[in-house]
């Protein structure tokens, strides 16, 4: 990996050709489905367990502390809010990045090594726009709709860990779920995932697009993608709820 300043000058001029690109004829719609099938289809099964799961266990955590101040019917308030405002956005996006980021490194990094990549733009095909920007916009397509199966995951898997022990209805935890859960509490943080499916998918697509190590290199973009691409979601993260809280106070919990 080149010096820092080297790296994020790189990635800069990377994410900029990919947004140039993507505004450009000829438009790879089908190109784009496909990723949008492999990238956010495939991921489901993974953002829906992980979502439930941590329901789950975000109520086991909650509920002993709010019982003993007598604050229980907050649960599931503390649960739709802790999921759509935070955990749901982060922990999909640290998901995706670990399934997604690492695919598409290595699958890039292969075409490279085994001379794909030369062969594509040897039939006068852009390589660069048939393999980097349809992979960049699914993933800027996904994530926001990935976060809200994991949010209703989340929350479902908190309703059935809350009715196991107190036997709460459906119909009342969804009702105490929702009843402070304001619309800008919900776009807002959806929203920005759509910034982390732009961070996986141009930091991936630049490690494994601008390979040039041959086979071995194909672990390493697969690793670096992953890495670099978490390290930026979490540092990006705290820069955009910081930008929100000032733009909207109200939204701070």
């Amino acid at each position: 990996m080149p010096n820092p300043i080297e790296f994020v000058g790189n990635v800069n001029l990377f994410g900029f050709r990919t947004m140039r690109d993507a505004l450009r004829r000829p438009f790879e719609v089908a190109q784009i489905l496909r990723q949008i099938a492999e990238i956010g289809a495939k991921s489901l099964p993974l953002v829906i367990s992980s979502g439930f799961a941590l329901g789950m266990v975000m109520t086991l955590h909650t509920r002993g502390t709010l019982v003993t101040f007598g604050a229980e019917a907050l649960i599931p308030t503390v649960q739709s809010l802790g999921f759509f405002v935070e955990i749901g956005p982060l922990v999909t996006a640290l998901l995706v990045s670990g399934r997604v980021g690492s695919g598409i490194g290595a699958v890039l990094a292969n075409m490279r090594a085994t001379e794909q990549i030369d062969g594509i733009e040897s039939l006068s095909i852009d390589a660069f726009k048939f393999l980097v920007v349809p992979r960049v916009i699914a993933c800027v397509i996904s994530m926001p709709l990935l976060t809200l199966f994991a949010d209703f995951a989340g929350l479902l898997g908190g309703f059935v860990s809350e009715h196991s022990s107190s036997g709460m209805s459906f119909s009342l935890y969804l009702s105490r779920a929702f009843a402070n859960l304001e619309l800008s509490n919900f776009i807002l943080p959806t929203s920005k995932t759509a910034v982390f499916g732009l961070i996986i998918g141009t930091v991936s697509s630049y490690f494994g697009y601008t390979t040039n190590e041959g086979s071995q290199g194909v672990g390493r973009a697969a690793t670096n993608s992953v890495v670099v691409s978490s390290l930026l979601i979490i540092f990006v993260d705290v820069v955009l709820v910081k930008c929100i809280f000032f733009l909207l106070p109200e939204n701070a919990l």
